[in-house]
């Protein structure tokens, strides 16, 4: 009989990285461009305590926050095992880690270390498939060191930063077309970056975004997931998020047990806590005079601040797509929100592929939306002409901010 197979080696231990000095950065930045890289070291690539062939290079770099000011994050590069014989295709993948804790940024679990999480399996897999098709990668944490999930124009600027620091470290030029790509959470920074790059990061050259399950308006997500099954416990962690980006005073609106499932789920990341409030509802979060999160001025303006659409135009071909399994959408994701998101780009000029996947939740509609975005970026990096759904698009939903009370 022949012997047993070799067990592939576990991956080197790697702190988590609120514990790990290579996150840190004492000297000023205010001084310093963004996409500045500030460090850099090899990185295993890991799978689930398993390491892989391919190997990484994660940089430490320069980028802005929400309100204008300098950040400091991390992305991952990844180079396909076999160079591509032609020119260098990068993409920029944005995983829906959706973490409030640092052990879900994605420098940290692709190295296989930290938890076993579904998504991310799945999300590393498509990654790893992107390798294979020849292509560079670049994977930002996006959410930044203080892990502001959802919060719009930061995850854009962190995505773009990416990119540069990562053509930086590859001694690319400015010239070298990039994808945009995410899905839910991951959404956040692709269309983000692609509505903010006209004017942060003009000299890339994004050649098209794909974006599934977005959530483009919040105002309209909170009431839909309201005492949801799956899908209430964002409610909480969307607090946490505004909370960091906006230094919100919670006390003043929050009930006794909205803040002990906020406390609660500060630290977590979204398997932790999505489906672990069944039947939570957006009132019992807060207390009187208020009877909705919608009722609070600092949550509405918040919100309003992260609208898709209003603070930006993309330059490129973009893909949207979102399920729809009982006529509003996913289950968290609202259908009429991205249709209506697509019909006010196509108002613009902006070359539209709308795509709605009829019956499927947003765990369903994952994979087909892979399957769209791998031949949407085939085509992009193949300088075929963009596909243009404008023609059949509805108006959707309203996307104007909601007024503040």
């Amino acid at each position: 009989m022949g012997s047993a197979a070799a067990q592939p080696p576990g991956v080197p231990f790697v702190p988590l990285p609120s514990a790990d000095p290579f996150y840190t950065y004492d000297a000023p930045t205010s001084d310093i461009a963004p996409g500045a890289v500030l460090r850099t070291r090899p990185m295993s690539f890991g799978f689930h305590e398993l390491a892989t062939p391919i190997t990484s290079v994660q940089v430490l770099y320069r980028t802005t926050d929400q309100q204008g000011e300098p950040m400091i994050t991390v992305a991952t590069v990844l180079r396909p095992l076999v160079p591509n014989s032609g020119p260098v295709k990068l993409l920029s993948y944005h995983m829906a880690y959706d973490a409030l804790g640092s052990e879900c940024d994605p420098s940290y679990t692709l190295t296989g270390n930290g938890a076993f999480s579904e998504a991310a399996t799945f999300e590393q897999s498509v990654i790893t498939g992107y390798l294979a098709a020849g292509y560079t990668v670049v994977v930002p944490d996006y959410e930044g060191p203080d892990l502001q999930w959802t919060i719009g124009r930061q995850s854009g600027y962190a995505a773009l930063d990416g990119i540069r620091a990562a053509e930086a470290v590859l001694g690319l030029p400015a010239s070298t077309p990039v994808g945009l790509a995410g899905y839910s959470g991951g959404s956040v920074p692709t269309q983000w970056g692609a509505e903010v790059a006209p004017t942060y990061a003009p000299e890339l050259n994004i050649i098209g975004a794909a974006a599934g399950g977005l959530p483009v308006d919040l105002a309209h997500n909170l009431p839909y997931v309201s005492g949801s099954r799956d899908w209430a416990g964002v409610i909480p962690a969307l607090i946490v998020a505004y909370q960091r980006a906006y230094d919100l005073d919670t006390a003043a609106f929050l009930s006794d047990q909205g803040q002990q499932i906020v406390d609660t789920v500060s630290t977590q990341c979204i398997n932790a806590f999505a489906s672990k409030y069944p039947g939570l509802t957006d009132e019992s979060m807060v207390r009187a005079p208020y009877t909705s999160l919608l009722e609070v001025p600092s949550i509405v303006s918040a919100i309003d601040d992260n609208i898709m659409g209003n603070f930006g135009t993309p330059r490129v071909p973009v893909l949207l797509a979102v399920g729809n399994a009982d006529g509003i959408g996913d289950g968290v994701m609202i259908a009429g929100d991205v249709e209506g998101l697509a019909h006010e780009y196509c108002s613009r000029g902006v070359e539209v592929t709308f795509v709605e996947f009829g019956g499927s939740t947003h765990s369903a509609a994952f994979l087909p939306f892979q399957a769209q975005a791998a031949q949407f970026f085939t085509s992009r990096f193949a300088g075929a002409a963009p596909g243009n759904t404008c023609a059949t698009v509805g108006p959707g939903d309203d996307l104007a901010p909601t007024p503040v009370p």
